[in-house]
């Protein structure tokens, strides 16, 4: 096999790659050309032609090639902005980055062969097509249209192990793994929190029965809570580890930094220095903007960024972070299913708090009975609303998205529930009045039985 590197160029959604090769100034323009010449050849192609095959984001050029059966040369250039493969019914598998043209040889059989990109999600998302011959059953050709209805029912499996509980605990400022605050270490002169990010890719049992492989920050689900406050400067170290198979990319809702700068994908074994000052308060989502973004954060890649105001907030004793998400099973071992999440009415087949379905009923969350704590909620999504409530309190302080309800204000006016958006998020105090146990949920009622459930323990659990 033979590879010729060419200059990744301006892609469908719009992203020009640095680099240029003086003898080829449009790669792009020379692939797409190949393929029209291609198209307007004969009608069916020959055994010992050339074939090309173009792949961005998400779609191959051309869906559907009329061939005879044989031996043929062939070429896949990928002229989109992330990883992409052409994979053949008969195990042939041609990988190519951004902006790489890889030639290769390739048989057809007597009745042709269906051609899909491996990389989880992009099938789903329209990288699908097929070989024609004359004696191509009538199947093949519906193998060209992504999957869209008849989800699979994906079974618990009592052998999958049992999930990690995840600590709830808000950590302070410039505190968690991988993050150190350099006090007066910015280039103003200013605090420096540095983060030390590496992007993964591993199974993790996200529901009790279900495991997926999972996408991660920092090889969790949710990815490591960063607090700041305003002011800081935050500088990440961004690392996809290069045994991963996908490209990912970082996109912090508390910077303000343009998107085709720190914002790009960066390949299996590619770092970035994603740096930005924190200059407004609030609870920010972060997440992977790789194609298809739905796919990179149902599948795992989000986070919460905490900033203060720049004298912080009232200390209190009890502070928690709460991160609803949604979770579409795929098959065990696998990851989650593009084509479920990808509906416009999704239906998730899970919606959790902090990575595990359920996992704060089975494991309550101990609070003091009377006494103010302090809740740190994100709804990160990808597509259901929230409205977070907890039976029993009364939410006496709530600051979302910068409008903020005060503790003690004139008429005392207090909040039930809290709706958050996708994408949106609050922070939210209150205390249990008694010892005993205080349900959270999304008020949305279908959904707590489906893992949105947990539980805040005051005193022993058992009223007085």
């Amino acid at each position: 096999m033979k590879i010729r590197i060419v200059v990744a160029a301006l892609a469908a959604i719009g992203m020009l790659a640095a680099s240029c090769v003086a003898d080829d100034p449009d790669p792009v323009g020379d692939a797409m050309a190949a393929v029209g010449e291609q198209a307007s050849g004969a009608s069916e192609l020959q055994p010992g032609a050339t074939i090309n095959f173009v792949g961005d984001e998400f779609s191959f050029t051309p869906m559907e090639v009329n061939a005879a059966p044989g031996a043929y040369k062939a070429t896949f250039t990928n002229i989109g902005t992330v990883r992409h493969d052409i994979t053949f019914e008969d195990g042939t598998k041609i990988v190519a980055d951004p902006g790489e043209a890889v030639d290769f040889d390739l048989d057809i059989p007597d009745e042709g062969m269906p051609f899909i990109c491996s990389i989880p999600g992009h099938a789903d998302s329209g990288m699908v097509g097929a070989i024609i011959t004359a004696q191509t059953p009538v199947e093949l050709v519906s193998a060209q249209e992504p999957a869209v209805a008849g989800f699979d029912v994906v079974e618990p499996d009592p052998a999958a192990p049992p999930y990690d509980l995840r600590d709830p605990r808000a950590p302070q400022r410039g505190e968690g793994p991988g993050i150190t605050l350099v006090a007066g270490g910015a280039p103003d002169g200013g605090d420096l929190i540095d983060v030390e990010l590496e992007m993964t890719e591993r199974l993790m049992t996200v529901a009790e029965g279900y495991e997926q492989a999972v996408w991660t920050f920092g090889n969790t689900v949710p990815g490591p809570v960063i607090r700041t406050k305003v002011g800081d400067t935050v500088r990440v170290h961004l690392i996809n580890a290069p045994e991963n198979e996908l490209s990912h990319s970082m996109d912090f809702h508390a910077s303000q930094v343009a998107w085709n700068d720190e914002m790009r994908s960066i390949a299996p074994g590619e770092e970035l220095i994603y740096e930005f000052v924190t200059e407004y308060a609030g609870v920010w989502m972060y997440h992977c903007g790789t194609d298809p973004v739905i796919h990179h954060i149902a599948n795992g890649m989000f986070g919460m960024v905490i900033t203060e105001p720049a004298e912080g907030l009232p200390p209190m004793d009890d502070e928690f972070f709460i991160i609803q998400h949604e979770w579409y099973t795929g098959p065990q071992g696998e990851t989650s299913s593009m084509a479920k999440m990808d509906v416009a009415a999704p239906a998730p087949d899970f919606v959790m708090f902090n990575g595990v379905a359920f996992q704060y009923l089975d494991n309550p969350i101990e609070v003091e009975t009377g006494k103010e704590i302090r809740l740190f909620v994100l709804n990160v999504g990808p597509s259901i609303d929230s409205s977070f409530h907890i039976v029993g309190t009364i939410f006496d302080s709530v600051t979302k998205e910068g409008v903020h309800l005060t503790r003690g204000n004139e008429g005392n006016w207090g909040s039930q529930a809290v709706d958050l958006a996708p994408a949106q998020g609050a922070i939210i105090e209150l205390k249990a009045a008694e010892d005993g146990l205080y349900p959270f949920v999304t008020h949305a009622f279908n959904f707590p039985g489906r893992g949105a459930l947990g539980l805040l323990q005051a005193g022993d659990g058992v009223p007085k």
